[in-house]
């Protein structure tokens, strides 16, 4: 194998304005968690995106025995406990009409006490429309008051995502629209999930690749996802392959470039990830909505890297506090999810 590069934390700093940008979108999240229940009309604080919770569900990885030598110091058991969220990338939920196919999976592993080792939240598209931190967090804070102001913020709005054009005319990004569109009313089940941006794994730098096995991607077509889901797991166990490709040279292997896939990177099987029939979680209990999968909670040598990554970090803790203040008074009563 050939030597990967090293991580550095200089991959992840922001600087002065980026700072002071992410402080005035922080302000922005709290007060969109607060009036989210509003938003979504739901009776709970949801998340300030994914709010929309398809179904929770446990799970199994199982560590490949083949995998190359140089990996095996982070994979030093034979198989882990996991906790898999699905769901809706938007920021409001809608319980009428179809959903646009942006889905989440996220994962939670866990070590055979129960600690947290790692969260990683995957999702169906694999790369991302903006590179500039600055106008990544000003068309954030630009979505989180329109959604609390509605048309007082349009124009705001309007004009940075106007921005956001440049940084998808790149060919994989047109490439991957392309293929979501083809896949727009497949299962849920039956996309590949990939990471956004990279991971530290050790000194290593990473993406991962959920690949499922023999999903029909016409099931439950004419049902709403959580049915579609519950009926699926009645009948269904879920497999899928985890890969995840190594950066070698940021030339093809890019960090804070996250509008193109990495190329020249094999990808490698690391093992398979299972959940058994049965195995959802209950749907009407809060506890998935008091679930966190902020990657930054991971042990240091399994945490995101990258600047775009690095907003993730405050965001998520923002989001997290406020949602958490908010739902623990509900705990022990049942959502109307």
């Amino acid at each position: 194998m050939p030597e990967p590069l090293k991580y550095n934390k200089k991959f992840d700093e922001l600087n002065e304005e980026e700072k002071k940008l992410l402080e005035i979108n922080k302000k922005t999240i709290a007060d969109f968690v607060e009036q989210s229940s509003c938003i979504s009309d739901v009776n709970y604080a949801t998340r300030n995106a994914h709010a929309k919770t398809y179904a929770a569900a446990a799970g199994t990885f199982f560590i490949d025995k083949n995998i190359p030598e140089e990996l095996l110091p982070y994979f030093d058991g034979e198989q882990f406990d996991l906790t898999i969220r699905l769901s809706n990338a938007n920021l409001k939920i809608k319980n009428n009409g179809k959903d646009v196919p942006a889905y989440g999976f996220a994962v939670k592993i866990k070590d055979e006490n129960g600690g947290l080792i790692a969260n990683f939240p995957l999702v169906n598209f694999p790369l991302f429309p903006m590179n500039s931190v600055s106008h990544f967090l000003k068309l954030f804070t630009a979505v989180n008051r329109f959604y609390i102001k509605k048309w007082s913020s349009f124009f705001s709005l309007a004009g940075q995502a106007i921005k956001v054009i440049p940084n998808i005319c790149t060919l994989s990004f047109i490439r991957n629209i392309f293929r979501l569109i083809g896949k727009r009313n497949d299962f849920i089940l039956s996309f590949d999930y990939h990471s956004v941006g990279a991971y530290r794994l050790g000194d290593y730098m990473i993406k991962i690749k959920l690949v499922p096995d023999s999903v029909h991607k016409k099931f439950g077509r004419k049902l709403k996802i959580r049915t579609a889901l519950k009926n699926y797991f009645q009948e269904h166990d879920y497999t899928a392959d985890v890969m995840i490709q190594l950066c070698y040279d940021l030339k093809d292997q890019p960090i804070n470039k996250l509008n193109v896939e990495w190329k020249n990177s094999p990808y490698i099987h690391i093992g398979k990830l299972k959940i058994n029939k049965d195995a959802l979680l209950d749907p009407d209990s809060c506890t998935n909505e008091l679930l966190s999968f902020n990657p930054f909670e991971s042990k240091i040598f399994f945490q995101p890297v990258g600047k775009i990554q690095k907003l993730r970090d405050e965001a998520y803790k923002v989001s997290v506090q406020t949602r958490r203040k908010i739902n623990k008074l509900l705990h022990g009563k049942s959502f109307e999810l």
